[in-house]
């Protein structure tokens, strides 16, 4: 059993206002996502990934094609129960503070008092709100508010979340602290539905990915098969270059940037091997600072994919 799966599911809007005429936000898109993992799904902005989050927690409804999540139809009541949703703009109720906000969704899960104090609190703690949980929502940042969202997205210790931009807003600490959060929930044996558009968080905490644009799948599958993770070339750093080692590295065939005095880096082929550069730079007096292979990224994979589906915002029904 799949925790969440999908079959051809499309979703056609009408736009306009006398002429309404049909636009396929999401065409055909099929995934499967097993349990306990995180799964990215990435694309552009308009590329169809808020639409099928909202199609997976029923907030809209497809025209054609189906859902599961946990084995059961999307909508299923009892499933509802074992999902979390942070939207990509989450929004409450301004007047309230964070601790009243977890107060009222512990109500409607039917959580007891004691243990709705203690679960809300452990969950702002979590996502790293301090005394401002007492204040009034109006008065949060959006980093503060996108804190909040993924608190009541775990309110209920769901078996499936679904996080829809969860880094939106939030700063290099509180990114840190989303990809923790979002590791964890894994190890507990939860499904995360990650969307982004932000790749390099995509590639710290996901298995799989899947790549949508223009509302069609572009292409789906682990990191490792997706990506050329073969070496395409070595970045050296070195430093503390003098005047025995400075012939050397400018005589090499390969891109030299300085970076400062005595401290370049150097870009080689592939095929140059950095072994033997290394070897003689030491024993010209140069100290090695970082030694990097330089592979294609989630980023390079995801442009040249748009490149060649030309992304579009939207594709009109024909």
């Amino acid at each position: 059993m799949y925790a969440i799966e999908t079959q051809d599911l499309t979703k056609d809007y009408a736009l306009g206002f006398w002429r309404k005429r049909p636009y396929r936000a999401l065409d055909q898109l099929t995934l499967q996502v097993e349990p306990g993992e995180v799964f990215g799904f990435l694309g552009p902005n308009g590329a169809g990934k808020t639409t099928t989050l909202k199609l997976l927690v029923q907030l809209v409804f497809p025209t054609s094609g189906r859902a599961e999540i946990l084995g059961r139809p999307v909508g299923d009541v009892a499933t509802r129960r074992r999902i979390g949703y942070l939207p990509e703009n989450p929004y409450f109720y301004d007047h309230l503070s964070a601790v009243e906000v977890l107060d009222y969704f512990g109500r409607l899960f039917g959580l007891p008092a004691d243990a709705r104090a203690a679960r809300v609190n452990q969950l702002l703690d979590t996502v790293e709100l301090g005394r401002e949980r007492r204040l009034p929502l109006r008065r949060y940042s959006k980093g503060m508010l996108q804190r909040v969202g993924l608190a009541q997205a775990l309110l209920n210790e769901p078996d499936v979340v679904f996080l829809d931009e969860p880094m939106s807003g939030l700063d290099p600490i509180g990114r840190r602290m989303v990809r923790e959060l979002i590791l964890g929930l894994r190890d507990r044996g939860a499904t995360v539905f990650f969307s982004s558009h932000i790749l390099s968080d995509a590639e710290a905490v996901c298995s799989r990915v899947a790549i949508v644009s223009g509302g069609r799948l572009a292409a789906s599958g682990r990191l490792t098969d997706l990506l050329a993770f073969g070496v395409n070339g070595w970045e050296i750093v070195v430093d503390r270059v003098g005047d025995a080692a400075r012939p050397r590295v400018k005589s090499l065939e390969a891109k030299v940037t300085r970076i400062a005095e005595a401290r370049y880096a150097i870009e080689l082929p592939a095929d140059a091997g950095p072994e033997r550069i290394l070897a003689e730079l030491v024993a010209d007096g140069a100290s090695i600072v970082s030694v990097n292979p330089l592979r294609d990224t989630l980023e390079d994979f995801f442009l040249r994919q748009v490149a060649e589906r030309g992304h579009q915002r939207s594709t009109p029904v024909l």
